[in-house]
């Protein structure tokens, strides 16, 4: 029988031996021949379609508030141009090391605290924006308190929520708050929270509720995955419901979760991690639209992993690649990628990556479907700065085209997309572009977008009209045909 990679029917039938195989030969990667100028901590992809990384300091401390700069990477051009961060009140750079981030509704990437010193670890309050047109920084008033290692998150309001990090004396700091350029000081807190993690992997869901997956960056302060409320008034705190079930919850640190595809579907997935020195394989599910939501086991990684990163695929699987089953060793780094299906609920291995990496190591969705992965710094001052790109099997294949689509998408909007292929398109997706660190990403997310009607030359759909679902801002929108095959992504901004 003709083996397919993205056809879960024919998946049933084969062997899985036969298919792995088969993946591994159709899919690569490839080290650019030229290397980051910095070393990529943070990553996120710009609406331009340029990747932006940065990392302040770069966990040196001798480089501590020195204008060591960010980059924009033109992909394409394989080259990069260089910005310096803003001033801090004592003139010097602001050291955007460990900050966090998430995309404004306008295409500008919120980057809230940082580094003040270290060793004890102290967290900045600085807000920063960085414009992807103008490729320049813009500062916004300061956070009520430091963070370091905080987690940010854009809510269906198109308004910033942060929590958690090392605070201006290196205690955590239990104020969550909210920007807004609305607010007359930018930021407005709410009453303190138990403690949460340091990255703690949040997920906006389709009620405007978040959850925190149980992933996070080094302790967990026994924080148990949980679902938060945020209240109408800054006056009243956040309210929480734990969610039960995670197998190892020990096993939280640099961990990764992601919405599995589509987001209507609202389950998350928690993905290998580990505790002390040693990671787990462990993978657990969680449906969120469940009344009494619970984690279950689902297939393991066929790799123990820490300190990796997972990517939403266009042709709605899951890819896993970097991480090492030791904590920041290099020499147990798992080099095979792997690929979670949710449609066959199974793993398969793919191809290799030549370049292995742990801690602060990245990786992201490109807008034609490939990944790539930058980074790693298994010590001080040891920094990885190849850069390596992953292509899935759908490259080598003949793809969709999208002809024409909308620039800019309102809620619950009928749109028109041409394409040539219309008769043999399956799904219509928004995939939201990627700003991750350290194994943690709040921003990506891939809505279904149904197809109402279709001719030989276009395709009717709608967006729902759910600001949680789909959160304001701009997305890649995909087609895909019948054998899962997507296209090249066209950009969109959706308000």
């Amino acid at each position: 029988m003709t083996q397919s990679y993205n056809n879960p029917n024919l998946l049933e039938e084969t062997d899985l031996g036969t298919f792995i195989a088969q993946a591994t030969t159709t899919d690569k990667w490839q080290v650019l021949s030229y290397n980051a100028p910095i070393l990529p901590i943070h990553a996120a992809l710009l609406r331009t379609g340029k990747v932006f990384f940065f990392c302040g300091s770069g966990n040196d401390p001798s480089r501590l508030n020195t204008p060591y700069d960010s980059v924009v990477w033109d992909v394409n051009k394989g080259t990069f141009t260089r910005q310096k961060a803003p001033l801090n009140s004592n003139n010097q750079p602001i050291d955007l090391f460990c900050a966090g981030h998430s995309f404004r509704p306008d295409g500008r990437l919120v980057v809230a605290g940082g580094t003040l010193r270290y060793d004890p670890f102290y967290g900045s309050p600085s807000g920063l924006l960085f414009d992807p047109i103008t490729e320049k920084w813009v500062k916004i008033p300061p956070m009520n308190n430091g963070r370091w290692y905080p987690t940010v998150l854009t809510l269906g309001s198109g308004r910033i929520f942060v929590i958690s990090g090392a605070d201006k004396d290196g205690n955590v700091n239990k104020q969550p708050e909210i920007y807004s350029a609305l607010f007359p000081n930018g930021w407005n807190a709410f009453p303190t929270t138990r403690s949460y993690p340091e990255y703690a992997n949040l997920f906006l869901l389709n009620s405007g509720k978040i959850f925190y997956s149980g992933a996070q960056m080094g302790g967990n302060f026994g924080a148990a995955p949980t679902i938060l409320t945020l209240p109408g008034t800054f006056t009243e705190p956040i309210a929480e419901q734990v969610v039960p079930g995670l197998q190892d919850p020990s096993f939280g640190n640099q961990a990764t979760s992601v919405l599995l595809p589509p987001a209507q579907d609202q389950k998350v997935m928690i993905i290998g991690g580990g505790s002390g020195k040693n990671a787990t394989n462990r993978v657990n599910i969680v449906d969120l639209k469940a009344s009494n939501p619970t984690y279950v086991a689902a297939q393991p990684l066929n790799y123990a992993r820490m300190h990796h990163n997972a990517v939403l695929l266009p042709d709605r699987t899951v890819f896993v690649c970097n991480g090492s089953k030791m904590n920041e060793d290099l020499t147990q780094s798992m080099l095979p990628a792997e690929i979670y299906n949710p449609a066959t609920k199974t793993w398969t291995v793919v191809a290799k990556q030549n370049v292995p990496r742990v801690y602060h190591s990245v990786a992201l969705l490109l807008p034609d479907g490939r990944v790539a992965t930058a980074g790693g710094n298994p010590r001080r001052t040891i920094n990885e700065l190849r850069l390596e790109i992953y292509s899935p099997a759908y490259m080598s294949r003949s793809r969709p085209i999208i002809q024409s689509a909308p620039q800019a998408l309102k809620y619950g909007q009928q749109f028109t997309i041409q394409t040539p292929q219309a008769g043999n398109i399956k799904w219509v997706s928004l995939i939201r572009p990627m700003a991750t660190t350290h194994s943690c990403d709040t921003e990506q997310r891939l809505v279904d977008v149904p197809i109402n009607s279709r001719n030989a030359t276009s395709l009717n759909v709608t967006l729902r009209a759910n600001r949680n679902i789909a959160v304001p801002g701009w997305y890649m929108l995909f087609i895909s045909d019948n054998n899962g095959t997507p296209s090249v992504a066209t950009w969109t901004q959706v308000s």
